[in-house]
């Protein structure tokens, strides 16, 4: 990964094309955004792959002459745009028989501006999640995030305290630490992908924190 990791600088370094290591840690950044999102609308794992590949190939044309600005909207309003467009784009293919979707997806408001996307949301809101606690496994102990884990699992405080040779309160104390830092690295992340405040994801309980895989 780069020293220089907002958004605005990313997209900057990819306006360059040349830059393979920005594509990398782009791609690795937001393909399971894209993935995840493409199967909510009900896409099966090959139309994922072929959406993914649709993806790549417009945003590497289309962000040669992007200007990020985060006044005229969010980047990832402007990405959405870009998946719905190779969703549209795949299924206009010929022989989609067979594939499922969900065409609310490509749906838009009367006065040409997209209606909101549920479905886009939620993925959105899964996606800092899920690189928040990329960072929380890589920074933790090993115990604090075992522990973590089992309660993600859905073991029960007091069957962890025992497990762990510790008290219901130590265990309450982990899962308020790691849960502080997610809100913390989540409100970073907005920070640095919209270049402006961020927009406030709520805190979570551990069993409701999605898979990173």
């Amino acid at each position: 990964m780069s020293h220089d990791t907002t958004q605005p600088s990313l997209l900057r370094k990819l306006r360059k094309g040349a830059d393979a290591q920005a594509w990398r840690e782009f791609e690795a950044k937001y393909r399971n955004l894209v993935v995840g999102y493409c199967r909510r609308r009900g896409l099966q794992p090959a139309d994922c792959d072929d959406v993914q590949q649709l993806v790549w190939m417009n945003l590497a044309k289309g962000l040669q002459n992007f200007e990020y600005d985060p006044r005229r909207g969010r980047f990832r309003d402007y990405l959405r745009r870009v998946v719905r467009a190779a969703i549209a784009r795949h299924f206009s293919r010929p022989n989609p028989a067979g594939r499922a979707l969900d065409t609310t997806m490509l749906a838009i408001t009367p006065n040409g501006t997209d209606e909101f996307d549920e479905a886009w949301e939620a993925e959105w809101v899964d996606h800092h999640y899920r690189l928040a606690m990329q960072t929380v496994r890589s920074t933790f102990d090993p115990r604090s995030i075992a522990i973590f884990d089992r309660l993600l699992a859905g073991e029960p405080v007091a069957t962890l305290a025992t497990a762990f040779a510790t008290t219901d309160q130590a265990i309450h104390k982990i899962k308020q630490r790691i849960r502080n830092r997610l809100a913390q690295l989540i409100d970073r992340q907005i920070r640095a992908e919209d270049g402006r405040a961020a927009g406030g994801i709520p805190p979570r309980d551990p069993g409701s924190i999605p898979s990173e895989s």
